[in-house]
């Protein structure tokens, strides 16, 4: 039995958290499980087997129950003090029954505990969704301080819950949030619970939709869909500029400081003529014109 025992420790403890001082009773409760699992609660509630008197023989089954008496309170001992912080444990490793330790731990940390009520009560009241992060995680963020009121025995209201809850939706969701007002018939937590999850799927799947080429949108025209919420840092216009080397920007700064060469005038302005190039274009056409004429004449008076 023990060597199940030490087996089961070491994979349970990697889920129990690490009592600190905060929240004893939500963590009282989880060592409670993890003891009544492994079958050594019984030494916390359930005495030592007396020892057998002077003149008085014991039989070897009295003999063998307090012997794993003994052996599953140390066991037990062992996890309620690997349940705790560090400094916790070096309060408190030195008590020698894991009852006796129990019962230290109730009387400090039960006290604190009734005294944070009124902090437990203030959270609920204050806490208000905002945008950016899931309804549902946010939601179940305040079922579990609902789960403390449980613990602390404080009655609320489930009709005063859900209202509250609904008016604690992020701004976008004002739409759903005086749709769930204007509702005839009142929900519950479990049913507010199962419209939130619905509404949060249905806003992932429409938050981008692609419609098809119609008389309005072009083909594959992304639609941004109601109370979507757009992040400027995903879709910036403009390329972040890239941090250059000493040596690039040096060359660039070169590039920019020198001067564009000049280009030469014929590339820009037309070419001129003097009069000598009129004067052998006027002889060229004259000379031109007599010899016209001269065949004109011997047309006329052939040999």
């Amino acid at each position: 039995m023990a060597f199940v025992t030490l087996k089961d420790m070491g994979s349970d403890f990697h889920r129990l958290e690490r009592f600190d001082g905060g929240d004893f009773v939500r963590w009282q409760r989880k060592m409670h499980f993890l003891l009544v699992t492994v079958k050594v609660y019984y030494v916390i509630v359930n005495p030592r087997p007396p020892e057998p008197g002077e003149n008085e023989e014991e039989s070897v089954a009295k003999t063998r129950e307090r012997l794993r008496w003994d052996q599953d309170d140390e066991i037990c001992r062992g996890h309620i003090l690997n349940g705790m912080s560090n400094t916790l444990f070096d309060a408190y490793h030195t008590v020698k029954t894991a009852k006796e330790l129990w019962n230290q731990l109730e009387r400090r940390y039960i006290t604190e505990d009734a005294t944070s009520k009124r902090f437990i009560v203030s959270k609920f009241f204050d806490y208000k969704m905002v945008d950016g992060r899931s309804v549902m995680e946010q939601f179940n963020e305040i079922k579990s301080i609902l789960d403390r009121y449980s613990q602390h025995k404080l009655a609320l209201d489930e009709f005063i819950v859900v209202t509250s809850i609904i008016d604690k939706l992020p701004p976008s969701w004002k739409n759903f949030r005086n749709n769930l007002k204007h509702r005839k018939e009142d929900i519950n937590l479990d049913e507010l619970g199962t419209h939130l999850r619905i509404e949060e799927d249905l806003r992932k799947e429409e938050k981008f939709m692609v419609v098809e080429q119609n008389d309005y949108y072009s083909k594959n025209t992304i639609i941004e869909s109601r109370d979507a919420i757009f992040d400027e840092s995903r879709f910036q216009s403009l390329p972040k500029q890239v941090e250059q080397k000493e040596g690039q920007r040096d060359v660039e700064e070169n590039h920019e400081n020198e001067v564009e060469p000049r280009r030469s005038k014929r590339m820009r302005i037309a070419k001129t003529y003097g009069p000598d190039f009129y004067i052998v274009k006027v002889v060229h056409f004259l000379c031109q014109n007599d010899e016209r004429k001269m065949k004109r004449q011997r047309g006329k008076n052939p040999t």
